[in-house]
């Protein structure tokens, strides 16, 4: 039986085609009726149709006829955004081979190659393929030698297809069956199968997504979860066709899902085993390494009444998204909310969107910062997530920040803009290599506070679209790092405090003051606004007082009556100075931290 099952995924840049390919796949095994046919069928997230990129890792199996012989084909397909890297790292764990997909316009890209490395560490079976050959200016050929170059796959092996029109798709899937290998899974073993994946559903409770390793899962069968230690009874099991369908067992190498009336989603763990139950349990299969939150930002309801809604909200979105974290913070000047952990700039957005859009919340989000270390004059050292955290400078000892590895591959005429841009953000550049005539990938070392914000944008906008990045991480370096605090009428507003570095911090701190001068409204009193690091003040606008004309009614008279009025009234400010309070609104915060970057 598993020598007829295939299991593989779809790894690419984004953009190559990657959910067109797996449709044409659907479509040509007759999984799914023309009538049911939609474009990115497996892209079901509302927010993955709109933006057009895939977020989750979706599974579907499909049955093909060859011959007399009928094969099982599971196809996983993946995200392509350097985000999302985490997603792609799960299925491959579950795959015996993937398909390298390379649009034949743009060629590799940076994205191409890190999925590609990832899958040889997997031990993969690669087959690579060239997508949309149907374009007018398609270049296969140099595509093929490209490949050859930067990542060592023979030409000849290279399968042509344009996964519009449905060309080449027959000539892939019989190169699926001939090239990848089947499960080595036995059906008759111990029980032990790769959770790599959950959702919640309101009826049906927690669904895990398995790959079954060896042995053999059934209806009605109690089953453990070998890292988590709880105990369940499969209600329902079956396959994605791409719809849910149900069956009686699943075996050795196959790939499906789990229902067990599991009410909430946090008894389920990505990467756990599940296994059966008493003295037929087997051990836990190696696991994933658990992603590395390289993004932190608060998150807080714009209207205070909403924290249960949202921490609710945040629940289910964390049960479907194990690579997002978020744990309960208070702001003085935002109140309660959540500081949340993401994978990256884009991945920040997405949650946010998905908050936004699933649970109708209105959000107000805090400057996005890097995860810092600190080591303090005792020796310890501290993971500093936000920067209210950064201890006062005088027991700072060092002060580190993460350093990622970002390779960038562009049309050799925009390699002076890249560079120039990379020298700007302080990078250090590790090496230069040609991989076609026409195009270089340049490596350099880069502080990851100053990729996270702009640099993909600011990188496509000096290459005219052309240039793509990826980065992973390379560990953490000391740097010349302060806390820049702003103080609103000598009190500090904490959500307004960034990490930067020291030779910046001046420019920061003066814009963001102007920024808030015309923001906050006048008082009866001048209100200061000074930005500082620890003590010293290194920027200060003043916010004028309003007046009210108290001389008004002397018309005439001694010069004494108006001196003697207009001294009440500086005494009347000065002592509402000392008593009263700034309120700076909603409107004026968001305006700062949207501009915080600029």
């Amino acid at each position: 039986m598993s020598k007829h099952i295939r299991n593989f995924c779809i790894i690419a840049h984004i953009d190559h085609g990657k959910s067109t390919l797996a449709d044409r796949l659907l479509e040509q095994t007759g999984t799914v009726t023309v009538r049911e046919m939609k474009e990115q069928l497996l892209d079901d997230l509302e927010l993955e149709r709109q933006r057009g990129i895939t977020i989750k890792a979706r599974a579907v199996c499909m049955k093909f006829k060859r011959g007399k012989e009928t094969y099982e084909l599971n196809l996983i397909d993946t995200p392509g955004h350097v985000d999302f890297q985490y997603e792609v790292s799960r299925s491959l764990a579950c795959c015996e081979g993937a398909l390298l997909l390379v649009d034949a316009f743009q060629g590799v890209e940076a994205q191409t190659v890190a999925n590609a490395y990832a899958a040889m560490e997997h031990d993969l079976n690669i087959i690579p393929v060239i997508n949309k050959i149907d374009l007018t200016h398609a270049r296969p050929d140099e595509v093929a030698e490209e490949m050859m170059n930067s990542l060592g796959t023979d030409p000849d092996e290279c399968v042509r297809v344009s996964a519009k029109t449905g060309q080449g798709v027959d000539d892939l899937l019989t190169s699926i069956i001939d090239n990848i290998p089947a499960p080595t899974g036995d059906p008759e073993a111990k029980l032990q199968a790769m959770v790599f994946d959950s959702n919640y559903d309101d009826y049906r409770g927690a669904i895990t997504y398995v790959r079954v390793m060896h042995g053999t899962v059934r209806k009605g069968q109690k089953i453990l979860f070998a890292r988590a230690g709880s105990q369940h009874e499969v209600v329902e099991l079956g396959q994605f066709v791409p719809q849910r369908q149900a069956c009686d067992e699943l075996k050795a190498g196959q790939v499906g899902y789990l229902i067990c009336n599991i009410k909430s989603l946090g008894d389920v763990h990505i990467g756990d085993t599940v296994t059966s139950t008493g003295s037929d349990a087997a051990d836990a299969l190696p696991g994933y390494s658990r992603p590395k939150r390289m993004v932190y930002c608060g998150l807080f309801p714009s209207d205070g009444q909403d924290f249960s809604e949202l921490r609710d909200a945040l629940e289910r979105l964390a049960v479907n998204d194990p690579s997002f974290e978020f744990e309960p913070e208070t702001s003085d000047a935002l109140g309660f909310g959540f500081r949340c952990g993401f994978l990256g700039l884009l991945h920040m957005e997405i949650v946010q969107q998905r908050l936004e859009n699933e649970a109708d919340i209105d959000l107000v989000q805090t400057a996005p910062n890097v995860t810092y270390e600190v080591v303090n004059k005792r020796g310890e050292t501290l993971s500093i997530h936000k920067p209210q955290d950064v201890p006062d400078p005088g027991d700072i000892e060092e002060f580190r920040q993460p350093i990622v590895r970002c390779n960038i591959i562009v049309p050799d005429e925009f390699i002076g803009a890249v560079m120039k841009l990379c020298q700007e953000r302080r990078g250090i550049q590790k090496s230069q290599e040609y991989l076609g005539a026409q195009r270089a990938m340049l490596t350099y070392d880069i502080p990851l506070a100053e990729v996270v914000y702009d640099l993909h944008d600011k990188i496509k906008s000096c290459t005219r679209g052309y240039g793509t990045l990826d980065y992973e991480m390379v560990g953490y370096e000391p740097a010349d790092l302060c806390r820049l605090d702003i103080l609103v009428n000598g009190k500090r507003v904490d959500a307004l405090s960034v990490v930067c570095n020291r030779g910046d911090s001046d420019r920061r701190g003066r814009a963001v003051a102007k920024r808030l001068k015309k923001e906050i409204e006048r008082h009866m009193f001048e209100v200061a606004v000074q930005a500082a690091i620890g003590s010293r003040v290194i920027a200060r606008e003043t916010v004028p007082a309003m007046r009210k004309n108290v001389t008004a009614k002397c018309y005439g008279g001694d010069i004494t009556r108006k001196r003697k009025l207009l001294q009440k009234q500086k005494e009347g400010k000065k002592r509402m100075k000392a008593i009263g309070s700034v309120e700076i609104s909603q409107k004026a915060f968001m305006a700062v931290l949207s501009s915080d970057e600029d």
